[in-house]
């Protein structure tokens, strides 16, 4: 094995100069946009959410080749299981984190707080003991 294969192996598996430069480019291209569509309001609503996860997933996959060298592996049916077990991981943990704030619905804005307690405590059924 002379030493030019094991170099070349080598650059393989990390990347180079050239592509983590792309990749970073890439990168910040993607976070400008994002920041100038929502700093400029040139879209609202349903648009810019869409405009805005377009953008974000994006962002992920240039992410993932650029840096962390997804597609390049010798074994790539691993790399594609860890990277959906974390997805299912994240998509846990967003999901579930929504559904608890939305169904504590404790969230009484024009109500004083001690109003905000005694509904707590009503919701709960928790019986408050007068010593």
């Amino acid at each position: 094995m002379s030493s030019k294969m094991v170099i070349s192996h080598h650059e393989g598996g990390q990347g180079s100069i050239r592509s983590y430069s792309l990749g970073f480019g890439l990168s910040l291209l993607l976070t400008i946009a994002a920041y100038l569509l929502a700093s400029r309001q040139t879209t609202t609503g349903w648009a810019l959410i869409f405009a805005l996860a377009a953008l974000a997933i994006t962002q992920l996959f240039v992410q993932l080749v650029f840096f962390l060298h997804l597609g390049r592996e010798s074994k790539p049916r691993w790399n594609l299981v860890v990277f959906a077990f974390a997805l299912m991981v994240v998509v846990i943990l967003v999901f579930g984190s929504l559904w608890i704030m939305h169904n504590l619905n404790y969230a009484h804005h024009n109500l004083p707080a001690n109003a905000t307690n005694q509904q707590i405590i009503k919701d709960e059924g928790y019986q408050q003991s007068t010593y």
